[in-house]
Parts: C-alpha cells; sequence; structure tokens
C-alpha cells in the first residue's frame, strides 16, 4: 500500500480523469453524491449494495437449485454498482495526491469486478452456469481487493473524514481572548490561536463576532485564507462553504459542520470566545 502511494506516473491519468470528473453536469447533484445532506460521504453506504448482492450470490452459488436467485442478484448488483462508483469518482476528485494514486487503483479493481460481473451475468443468460459461477467468484475476488484499498483511502490516508472532529477535545472550556475589537475588520477573516486550536474569526457589517475552527473539515485547508461571502466563508482550497453563524456546511466537498465558537466583548474590551454549546 505505501508503494503505491508513491507511484507518481500515475498523476498524469488522475489529472486528465480529475478534469473529467469535475466538469460533469451534475450540479445540486453533486452534493447529494458527497453526502453533504447525510453529514458524511454518501459513498461507503451506496458500495453496500453491489457487494451484498453479489456476496449473497457467491453464497447462492454454492447451493443447488439457486441459479435463477444468484443470476438475479448479479443483476442487481450492476445496477447498483452505477450510483456507487459516481459517487466515488466526485470524492476523489478533490483527493491529494497520494490519496488519488490509491483511489485510481480502487476505481480499477471496481471496474473490473463490473466486467467479470458483467461478463458472468451473460453466460448465466445464454445457459453456461459453471462459467458464469467461475466468474462471478473472479468478480468478488478483485471487488474485495478494491474493498481492502477502498479501507487503506479511509483509515489510512483519512480520504473523506472529518479533520475537524478533534477540535472539541483540544478546546478547554470556558472563555478565552483573542484580541481586541479593533483587531477585526469588517469582513476580513483573522487567524487566532486558542490554545492548540486555531480560530478564524469574522466581523460582519452590523458589528458582530463570528468565529469557526480554521481548518477545513475536508482536507485542513486554511479558511483564514478564504472569501467571505453572504455570511459564509469560503475554503481556499477545495470551495467548500460553511455558514459563520453556527459552522453548517452549505456547499462540498466537505459534508461535516465546522466547529464554531460563542463570541462576546469582556469588560475591559477584549474579544473572548468559547465552544459553541450543542
Amino acid at each position: 500500500m505505501d508503494a503505491l502511494e508513491d507511484q507518481e506516473w500515475l498523476d498524469g491519468v488522475a489529472t486528465r480523469m480529475r478534469t473529467t470528473v469535475r466538469t460533469l453536469p451534475l450540479g445540486r447533484g453533486r452534493d447529494v453524491l458527497r453526502g453533504l445532506w447525510l453529514g458524511h460521504p454518501l459513498h461507503p453506504a451506496l458500495v453496500q449494495l453491489p457487494i451484498g448482492s453479489w456476496s449473497s450470490a457467491a453464497i447462492l452459488d454454492l447451493l443447488p437449485g439457486e441459479s435463477r436467485a444468484a443470476r438475479r442478484l448479479v443483476a442487481v448488483g450492476l445496477v447498483a454498482a452505477a450510483p456507487a462508483a459516481l459517487a466515488g469518482w466526485v470524492d476523489w476528485a478533490e483527493q491529494r495526491p497520494r490519496q488519488s494514486r490509491v483511489g485510481l487503483v480502487h476505481a480499477a479493481a471496481n471496474l473490473a469486478a463490473v466486467v467479470s460481473y458483467a461478463a458472468s451475468l451473460t453466460a448465466r443468460t445464454k445457459g453456461r452456469p459453471v462459467l458464469g459461477r467461475v466468474l462471478g467468484f473472479g468478480g468478488l475476488t478483485v471487488a474485495t481487493v478494491g474493498g481492502v484499498l477502498g479501507g487503506h483511502l479511509a483509515y489510512r490516508q483519512a480520504a473523506g473524514v472529518n479533520h475537524a472532529e478533534a477540535v472539541p477535545v483540544l478546546v478547554e472550556p470556558g472563555w478565552h481572548r483573542v484580541g481586541t475589537l479593533d483587531d477585526f475588520p469588517v469582513g476580513v477573516p483573522v487567524r487566532r490561536m486558542t490554545g492548540e486550536v486555531a480560530l478564524v474569526v469574522v466581523r460582519d457589517e452590523e458589528g458582530a463576532l463570528n468565529a469557526l475552527a480554521d481548518r477545513c473539515s475536508h482536507m485542513d485547508g486554511p479558511l483564514h485564507e478564504g472569501k467571505v461571502l453572504e455570511n459564509c466563508i469560503e475554503c481556499p482550497w477545495h470551495g467548500s462553504r460553511f455558514r459563520l453563524s453556527d459552522g453548517a456546511t452549505l456547499q462540498g466537498p466537505a459534508t461535516a459542520p465546522q466547529p464554531s465558537f460563542e463570541c462576546r466583548i469582556a469588560p475591559d474590551g477584549a474579544v473572548e470566545v468559547r465552544l459553541a454549546q450543542l
């Protein structure tokens, strides 16, 4: 797996594929496929249907008299593979180079599985059940390899995870001083620290202060370098947008909300923040 991450020759292919995926006319469907409405990536949930169907077909292939049911399950898996793959490609298009290299091989393994199962279904339909079973077992083997690569992406390379999850653990309870009101020009994102956690503080036109964790939940992008647009802040790396008032994610590729902080002006004029109470 580590060696696969180092295969720089895959970057050329990744660049072309990334351009293709980003230009697909998906509209708001792109955030639906990302899982913005769900709060975490949708792709891992969608893959359960094809993998479950094909695994069940493999079990039925070992039993007598179950060829029709196995054939139907193979067909269900092929149909379900399409939306799962599309969601995966949408996520993949915003990944780092080392992640995208593994992701390409992950996709290639899954494509090989789809081809194998399509051939298996064809063989079964034409009355060649033995060949159909062999191709099915081959497809399941390759799909398993693809699943292992997907696990490496998620658990080793942290693709799709919430990179801001640790913020509530790292921030000490109570109020923390981050400057004075003059330190925060209207509409300008300003980076401040509270303990080990970086914050981005934005003062709106009405004088109200909003503070969010500075590192984007998608891939740690520096929000203080982003744009303030319509009461939101946009990550400069991948364009995720978070509502300043509460950190809600309004546009992907981020799916998790951004930790937010309450702000107040202390009697001595200092600006103080504390983690928003859930």
